[in-house]
């Protein structure tokens, strides 16, 4: 089900991109030096991005290189529901800016260069899913905010490796307390049943994307939940794990 934009589209984008590196050059967020490779970030800082370079191939928690070849522990006594994890980075010190600036101060340039990031692991590491979920926010939370951090970074991901968003399959039926501050046990707890669908879904393969994972317990009760509706594969693309 992936879609592959025409030709003319895009000799289009990378005309408008071209012109827009021209008025706008790429300005690095994290230090204010000059972009590299057209994104808003410089060579420097991308070094100095906190990589998740060791951690568990199912759930992407970090752990230490002797043991990143197997399981944690938590995915042995209790498998989660989401099939793997694609989490680049760490939620540390650059990483941890760029989420916080975008979720609480609406800083949508830091959606782009979180995008793009993931992009960049995503088609290296992982298959290509029929459709991307981002992690869905009740209208309440939505309103108070203004918009979804998940779709904000699903938009760039979908757009640069050509798979839908779908924005209308998964949706959040009741407002959950925040997660922040709760412990493991607490944040399944919260986040049991939050979640339905809008109508079937006709996708076999989906990746569910946000921001951050803490517990994973998101991800596994959307997954969960899509598992019951037919769909045989879910991965969650996150941009850090925490």
């Amino acid at each position: 089900m992936k879609t592959d934009q025409p030709i003319h589209v895009k000799m289009v984008n990378n005309w408008l991109d071209i012109i827009q590196q021209l008025l706008f050059p790429p300005t690095c967020i994290l230090c204010g030096n000059a972009g590299q490779a057209g994104r808003d970030l410089c060579s420097h800082c991308q070094l100095q991005l906190p990589v998740n370079a060791c951690c568990c191939p199912c759930c992407a928690n970090a752990m230490a290189a002797a043991e990143s070849d197997r399981l944690c522990g938590r995915c042995i006594s209790s498998p989660p529901a989401f099939d793997k994890v694609h989490a680049p980075f760490l939620y540390q010190e650059g990483i941890r800016y760029l989420i916080t600036g975008l979720k609480f101060s609406a800083r949508h340039a830091h959606a782009r260069l979180l995008g793009q990031l993931l992009v960049e692991h995503v088609r290296q590491q992982a298959r290509m899913p029929d459709c991307i979920l981002p992690v869905p926010l009740h209208n309440a939370r939505y309103r108070e905010r203004g918009f979804n951090q998940a779709i904000e970074i699903g938009r760039v991901v979908a757009s640069e490796i050509g798979v839908p968003l779908d924005l209308t399959c998964c949706r959040r039926r009741r407002d959950t307390p925040h997660q922040a501050g709760l412990s493991a046990k607490q944040r399944r707890k919260n986040i049991k049943n939050a979640f339905e669908l809008a109508r079937p879904v006709p996708y076999r393969h989906v990746a569910i994307i946000d921001d951050v994972m803490t517990t994973g317990s998101t991800a596994h009760e959307m997954a969960s939940l899509l598992k019951r509706h037919g769909v045989e594969r879910i991965d969650a693309w996150v941009c850090a794990r925490a």
